[in-house]
């Protein structure tokens, strides 16, 4: 059972935070996740990071220009999951503001792969581009580039995944994260990235005299495409990040949202001028993301770039089929996963791997995540091919579609192991048991032979036991500790709800010894409850659990504000407990 900790929360921040004129409540939760000025906090636009600190996007800029002034056509290569979908969206509109000729392709998973792979660059010279943009992905497209440099097309590579050992041959490179940069945030999406290119190309742009006699594009309709596809990435929200988020926010609030993200809001139930970076990560995401995983992200990407409502509702509406048909494919696959490891024992064993021929390979990304929560080891699951009844389309992290003799797998880590770098160790000390690899620290994908997958569950069971701090396989859930009786309130749980949390700035949990006066299940499936704190009593749900609770419990718990017929109130949810005497 994972134990429940505090976050340190350094008593110079707070103070300071507090005399700035913070709430004692934000003081303290702010201070405990590294803020020491509330500047960090305001997430106003000009705090951005410059463009001209990422290196190269100057020289993308100019290549850019050149490229609108010459009436060049760009064809934009994308990648097939959220991040992508909305870096392609993001490059499509912005440079079109900008005044280029763009279109995109984004690969098949099954057809073609993940990245510019050199059958991609065959089918994109046949759209006769004369410059190729990659977005979020190309940093390891070594061979592709090398294709589209013999066709005598050259490459705009913008990414945001770690280099390998060599980067590709590209006429420029825009890469937080590759040997040279000194951007200060490593953290952004690949949206983000290509955010930032469309900002150093108007600033070039308005060098040259573009706006002399027009007014300047205004990038900041972007900002919801950019919010979705960071949060939906889940890259770390630190305080750039987390400026991109909080501005796409206040646009889909205020009514200005693209109408493709407005639809999906509709299509999921969810209002947008309430929208929250849960609405992004949960509600949003899943359902962009399904169309890279068991359709064609071109659906997505259309959706996205849709300028009428109605049709961008209609795409919105299929896309939410596709992620209802994703959910059953998932559960199937999960149920069949927990039956192979019915017998697994996490005390036994430092990792897990699952297989199954017939899994579908672009679900295998989440069952690995499931396992790893429901397990606590870093996990990854394999298969060899998608289930016939879809056309199946995968996570980013996979190399490429399945081809005869290889499994496919699609891992999942925990706090304590970066899983590339323990794949890369694999690597090394076995070589040619992983054909393919790529990734990062909590997520990574893979190719091995057929048949071997039982040498490599061996062989990455010795380097997890190796790499990780067996402390770690315990688990901690980290909490803000108690809050004050009298700062339960519904107007902060609506606060907690509408500010910007995420990875690396997790959203506010407290932890509380509590009699247990009352508990029903609804819905099958989950538990009502009635919690008493002293005198004070308060409601709670504890979702998709519904085995009783003991009479005392000590809880780990979020603020939730509740709306019923009319009717606000407060509400705590439970996510964790365990006896208390």
């Amino acid at each position: 059972m994972p134990s429940i900790a505090i976050r340190s929360c350094p008593a110079e921040a707070r103070a300071a935070l507090e005399q700035a004129g913070l709430a004692p409540a934000w003081a303290r939760l702010y201070a405990a996740r590294g803020v020491r000025d509330p500047d960090e906090v305001a997430h106003r636009l000009p705090q951005l990071l410059p463009p001209a600190g990422l290196l190269h996007a100057e020289r993308a800029a100019a290549l850019l220009a050149d490229a609108i002034r010459d009436h060049k056509r760009l064809l934009i290569v994308a990648d097939y999951d959220a991040d992508g979908a909305t870096a392609c969206a993001v490059g499509v509109r912005g440079l079109r503001l900008l005044g280029a000729q763009v279109d995109y392709l984004v690969p098949n998973r099954l057809e073609h792969g993940y990245g510019l792979t050199p059958d991609i660059v065959k089918l994109a010279a046949s759209r006769r581009p004369d410059l190729l943009v990659t977005v979020d992905n190309g940093i390891a497209a070594v061979d592709g580039v090398t294709a589209a440099n013999r066709l005598g097309i050259p490459v705009l590579v913008t990414d945001h995944h770690l280099p390998g050992d060599a980067l590709p041959d590209a006429a420029c490179i825009v890469n937080p994260n590759q040997p040279g940069c000194s951007f200060a945030s490593k953290n952004l999406a690949g949206v983000g990235v290509m955010f930032y290119v469309l900002l150093a190309l108007r600033a070039e742009l308005r060098r040259r005299g573009a706006y002399v006699d027009k007014p300047e594009p205004d990038l900041r309709a972007l900002l919801d495409l950019v919010a979705l596809g960071t949060v939906a990435d889940v890259v770390r929200l630190d305080s750039n990040n987390r400026i991109l988020v909080a501005q796409g926010l206040a646009r889909m609030r205020a009514g200005q949202a693209s109408a493709g993200v407005d639809a999906l809001f509709r299509a999921a139930g969810r209002d947008p001028a309430h929208a929250t970076v849960f609405d992004l990560g949960f509600m949003l995401g899943p359902r962009l993301n399904a169309a890279g995983r068991i359709d064609d992200m071109a659906l997505g990407i259309e959706c996205l770039l849709a300028d009428d409502p109605a049709a961008a509702q209609q795409l919105a509406q299929r896309l939410d089929a596709l992620n209802r048909a994703r959910r059953d494919v998932e559960a199937d696959m999960l149920e069949e996963a927990l039956a192979i490891l019915a017998t697994f024992n996490p005390d036994d064993s430092h990792s897990l791997t699952a297989y199954r021929p017939d899994w579908h390979i672009g679900v295998i990304g989440i069952l690995a995540s499931r396992l790893k929560d429901k397990f606590h080891r870093p996990t990854i699951v394999f298969a060899s091919h998608a289930r016939p009844e879809a056309s199946a389309a995968s996570q980013r992290d996979v190399a490429d579609p399945p081809t005869a003799g290889e499994l496919k797998g699609s891992g999942r880590s925990i706090p304590g192991l970066h899983l590339r770098d323990a794949l890369d160790l694999v690597n090394k000390r076995h070589p040619g048991l992983i054909l393919k690899f790529g990734g990062h620290a909590m997520a990574a994908g893979l190719s091995i032979p057929a048949g071997r997958h039982a040498e490599f569950s061996e062989v990455f069971e010795a380097v997890v036991r190796e790499l990780i701090d067996p402390a770690d396989l315990d688990g901690a859930i980290e909490t803000d500790g108690e809050l004050d009786l009298a700062e339960h309130s519904y107007e902060l749980a609506e606060q907690f709800d509408r500010a910007v949390w995420g990875q690396g700035f997790p959203a506010p949990l407290f932890t509380a010894a509590f009699d247990v006066v009352a508990q029903r299940v609804v819905g099958e499936k989950h538990l009502k409850l009635k919690l008493a704190r002293g005198n004070v009593s308060f409601d709670a749900m504890r979702f998709f659990q519904a085995d009783p609770l003991p009479d005392r419990i000590r809880a780990v718990y979020a603020l939730m504000p509740n709306e019923f017929n009319g009717q606000r109130s407060l509400q705590l949810k439970l996510q964790h407990w365990e006896p208390a005497a």
